[in-house]
């Protein structure tokens, strides 16, 4: 059996488990062709990205689980799992993804609800009478 990679990525709330095999290319979320659940292609791209950079495209098979998040936070978040998970298959290809930005993880995510207000930075209605 060929050696399997695991890594994990995240972005805002979205958590994504990646597990890449040496295969034919295939990339399945939840079980499903990727896609399916990134209908739109700068989703999908964004999900080939590290391939791409590697040129590793056809030459693994991706297995992601995501969870929590909407698509556009666990597309980022497959994205940086597959990057990581392919510097565990071999460190050499880490300059190219570094180079590339795919393995920073972006910090953003929604500011919380403070008290005495209704959002995070809105103000309820001022009277001054």
């Amino acid at each position: 059996m060929s050696e399997t990679y695991t890594a994990t990525g995240r972005r805002k709330t979205a958590v994504a488990r990646v597990w890449i095999t040496a295969g034919t290319g295939e990339i399945s979320v939840n079980g499903d062709a990727f896609e399916d659940v990134f209908t739109t292609l700068t989703l999908q791209g964004q999900v080939l990205e590290p391939l791409q950079v590697t040129n590793l495209k056809n030459k693994f098979d991706v297995r992601a689980v995501t969870k929590s998040g909407g698509i556009h936070g666990q597309a980022d978040a497959v994205k940086l799992a597959i990057a990581r998970a392919l510097i565990i298959h071999d460190p050499e290809l880490r300059p190219a993804l570094k180079a590339a930005g795919l393995l920073r993880r972006d910090p953003r995510a929604k500011e919380r609800k403070k008290p005495g207000q209704p959002g995070a930075r809105k103000r309820f209605q001022f009277s001054k009478r």
